[in-house]
C-alpha cells in the first residue's frame, strides 16, 4: 500500500503521516463524528516508536507505521472498549483482542476507536456520511467506514453479524470486506452471536483491503470458529491472472423489489457489460425466508449473549434493543432449530452454485444512503451471505441518482477469499477499460 511503501522508502515518517491524519480528523470530525476515542499523544506515541525501530534497522512489518481505525467494540489495552453504550462507558480491557495484537505485529498504528451503533445492532449512532450531512453512513461500523472515507485513516477495522461491513462500505464509497466465516478471529470482541459474528476491513483500495486483511487471519485458541489449515491468502489472489474468465452469477431475488431505480438500472448495465461472463440466476423462493431464519438467530443469541450483563442497565438500552430482547423471548425453540436446518441447506445450495460460477454479483444496500440519522439502512441484501458464513465484498462501482456512492458486492464461495479478490481484481480491470 502506498503508505507503508512511502514510511519504507523514507518519503515520510509514521508521526508525519499520522499527524496529517489527526489534522484531517481535527479540521472535519467535529461535522462526521467517526470516532468514539481518540488520544493524539497516544498514537503519535506509537509512531516514533515504529519510527524509532525503522531507524536502527529492526524489522518493519507490511503495516509498518499505518495507522488503522478500530470498532469501538475490539478490547484494546491502551484505550476504552464502550461498546456503542454508556452502560459500559468507563469499560477498560486492560488487553488487546486477538485482532488488534496482529495488527500491532504488523507495525499498525492503532489510530483510536471508532463509533458503532449499541452493541453493534440497529439503533443508530450520531455519525455522518462524509459525503452528505443528514444522511446515515451506514451501520453498525458507522465510524469505521466514514473514517476511512474521509480520509482520517487508510484502513479501519470493523464487525457484520447482519450487514454491518459492506452496508457503511456502500453508502460511504469504500471497499468494504466480510471475509468467510471464521477466517479472522472475534477473540476479544463483543460476543452477540457465535454463528454470525465476522470480522471485517474498511480500505481505499482493493489491493489494501486484501493487504490488512491478510494479517488477520489464522488460527486463535482463543475463537473455536477458526481453524489449523491454511488459509487464503488475499494478496496473492489480487496479484494472480486470471487463468480464463470468470463466470459470474447475477442473482434475482424475492426481495430485489426493494432496489431502487439507480441501483437496478446500475446493475442492469453492469451486467450487460459482462455478458459475455454472466448470467442471470434466480434464487429459489424457499431461500427467501432465510431473512427471517437470520433474524430468529440474531435475536435470539443476542439475549443469550447480554442479557445477563444487561440485568439491571434495561433503562439505558435503545427500543431497538429492548424490541430486539423481548421478541427473542418469545420465539419457540422449534423457530430456532428450523433456522439451524435451512442455513445449512442454503450452505449446501450454495456450495453447489460455486461449482459453477467464480462469484455473485447482487447490490450491496438498495440505494444511496438514506437521509437520515434515525436509521442506518436496509441491509436486506447483505443477510444471506453473513448468515452462511461466505466472504463478500463491496466495491465502490456505481454512483446514485443524486450522487452518492452505492456499492455493488461481489460473493465467494467458502474460503475462496483468494478467488474472489482475483475475481474482483479482474472485474475492476474490465470497468476501466471499458470507460477508457
Amino acid at each position: 500500500m502506498a503508505s507503508a511503501d512511502g514510511i519504507r522508502r523514507g518519503l515520510f515518517s509514521s508521526v508525519e503521516l499520522v499527524q496529517s491524519c489527526l489534522d484531517r480528523i481535527s479540521k472535519t470530525d467535529h461535522q462526521i463524528g467517526a470516532w468514539a476515542f481518540l488520544d493524539p499523544d497516544l498514537a503519535l506515541g506509537q509512531a516514533r516508536t515504529l519510527d524509532e525501530r525503522r531507524s536502527r534497522g529492526l524489522a518493519v512489518g507490511p503495516l509498518h507505521g499505518v495507522p488503522v481505525g478500530i470498532k469501538d467494540i475490539f478490547d484494546t489495552a491502551d484505550m476504552p472498549t464502550a461498546y456503542g453504550s454508556p452502560i459500559y462507558s468507563r469499560r477498560r480491557p486492560g488487553s488487546d483482542c486477538t485482532a488488534v495484537s496482529r495488527l500491532r505485529e504488523a507495525g499498525a498504528v492503532i489510530m483510536g476507536k471508532t463509533v458503532t451503533t449499541e452493541f453493534a445492532f440497529m439503533a443508530p449512532a450520531q455519525t455522518q456520511n462524509p459525503h452528505r450531512a443528514g444522511h446515515t453512513p451506514g451501520g453498525s461500523s458507522s465510524g469505521s467506514a466514514a473514517a476511512v472515507a474521509a480520509q482520517h485513516v487508510p484502513l479501519a477495522v470493523g464487525s457484520q453479524s447482519n450487514g454491518s461491513v459492506i452496508r457503511p462500505a456502500s453508502f460511504c464509497g469504500v471497499y468494504g470486506l466480510k471475509p468467510s466465516y471464521g477466517l479472522i478471529s472475534r477473540s476479544g470482541v463483543l460476543h452477540t452471536s457465535d454463528r454470525l459474528d465476522q470480522v471485517g476491513v474498511f480500505a481505499r483500495s482493493l489491493e489494501d483491503t486484501a493487504l490488512v486483511t491478510d494479517q488477520l487471519t489464522g488460527f486463535d485458541n482463543g475463537d473455536g470458529a477458526t481453524e489449523a489449515t491454511p488459509k487464503p491468502v488475499l494478496t496473492d489472489g489480487y496479484h494472480e491472472t486470471v487463468p480464463v474468465e470468470p463466470r459470474l452469477a447475477f442473482l434475482s431475488t424475492g426481495y430485489d423489489h426493494r432496489l431502487c431505480d439507480d441501483t437496478r438500472s446500475g446493475l442492469d448495465e453492469l451486467r450487460k457489460a459482462l455478458e459475455p461472463y454472466s448470467e442471470l440466476v434466480d434464487l429459489p423462493e424457499s431461500y427467501v425466508n432465510l431473512i427471517e431464519h437470520h433474524k430468529v438467530i440474531y435475536e435470539s443469541d443476542i439475549r443469550t449473549s447480554l442479557i445477563d450483563s444487561l440485568a439491571g442497565h434495561t433503562d439505558a438500552l435503545s427500543p431497538q434493543m429492548t424490541d430486539a430482547l423481548a421478541r427473542a423471548e418469545t420465539y419457540p425453540a422449534q423457530a430456532y432449530s428450523s433456522a439451524q436446518s435451512a442455513t445449512a441447506l442454503a450452505k449446501g445450495f450454495f456450495a453447489e452454485l460455486f461449482h459453477d460460477y467464480d462469484a455473485i454479483i447482487a447490490a450491496s444496500t438498495p440505494g444511496e444512503a438514506p437521509a437520515t440519522l434515525e436509521q442506518t439502512g436496509d441491509p436486506v441484501f447483505c443477510t444471506i451471505w453473513t448468515l452462511i458464513g461466505l466472504p463478500c465484498l463491496s466495491l465502490p462501482i456505481l454512483v446514485g441518482a443524486t450522487g452518492l456512492p452505492i456499492g455493488v458486492q461481489l460473493i465467494g464461495g467458502r474460503e475462496e477469499d483468494a478467488r474472489l479478490m482475483r475475481t474482483a481484481h479482474w472485474l475492476e480491470q474490465q470497468i476501466s477499460d471499458s470507460n477508457s
